[in-house]
């Protein structure tokens, strides 16, 4: 599932390929893709004549934003922009498609089909799921160390499933949680209302440096990520624990080990990681 950092690069691109364009009209192939409103027949029908000014993020969410309208849009999976000439064959598994009044087409791609689209007026689509209910920006100048840690104060969970809760802070999926933890040398066993002080810094730190540093080389491709030009990720070369079970640990040489903690494959360092 793409994460924070894939999220930023593909509306980094996509601000460079759609703002300013005008949609004509919409093709909606797959009804289930949008979720608000029910019907795909007044979606398309809100959209016609709206020009784009531009796209923002919030957590793993894309929000398009159109003259009096908001588009939300979470690619969940493998959900995948693309933009095209209006002439060039619709590749299987593309579900919405933006006519744009210039002849170019954005067309959104999901193999898996789980993406999500939701229409708002400007400013609703804080006050109601999915975006209602998110957490801190990570990215943010408000993401300080003072608020990461009411975030987490009084959590009795394990810290790997307080990271991965969206609720508390966004943006952090399996991979950069495993690399965040490590980067701060916290077991992901460990419980979050244990964290000191300055475990709990190292954290706040190792989160923004992860992800600083993975969107500055376009995010990870692990699986089926790229951006809305077609373009892979780098940051997959940078990793130091994610996927690296059984390898030397690059910071002490002992063989990374790899548990399942709240459901997901996590990789830790026996060593360097020690629940305190």
């Amino acid at each position: 599932m793409p994460e924070l950092p894939e999220v930023e690069t593909v509306k980094r691109t996509l601000n460079q390929l759609v703002k300013g364009k005008v949609i004509d009209h919409v093709t909606v192939n797959l009804a289930r893709i949008i979720q608000r409103p029910d019907d795909i027949d007044q979606f398309a029908f809100m959209l016609a004549g709206h020009t784009i000014q531009g796209v923002e993020r919030r957590g793993k969410f894309l929000r398009i934003i159109l003259d009096d309208l908001v588009l939300v849009s979470h690619l969940r999976m493998e959900g995948r922009y693309g933009m095209y000439a209006s002439t060039e064959p619709v590749e299987k598994h593309t579900h919405v498609i933006f006519h744009f009044n210039d002849g170019t087409e954005l067309r959104y791609k999901d193999v898996r089909q789980f993406g999500t689209m939701h229409l708002f007026s400007p400013g609703e689509e804080f006050t109601v799921p999915p975006l209602s209910k998110l957490g801190l920006e990570p990215l943010d100048e408000a993401f300080t160390l003072e608020k990461f840690k009411a975030a987490l104060a009084g959590k009795t969970t394990k810290i790997k499933a307080v990271l991965l809760n969206q609720s508390y802070v966004v943006g952090i999926g399996n991979i950069y949680v495993d690399e965040s933890l490590f980067r701060a040398g916290i077991h992901p066993e460990q419980l979050a209302n244990t964290l000191t002080d300055e475990q709990l810094r190292d954290l706040h730190q190792s989160v923004i440096e992860t992800l600083s540093e993975s969107v500055e080389v376009g995010g990870s491709s692990i699986k089926s990520y790229v951006n809305g030009q077609g373009e892979m990720g780098m940051f997959q070369h940078q990793l130091k624990i994610y996927g690296r079970q059984n390898q030397p640990c690059l910071t002490c040489g002992t063989l990374i080990e790899k548990s399942v903690v709240g459901g997901r494959g996590t990789h830790y360092c026996p060593v360097c990681q020690t629940i305190k």
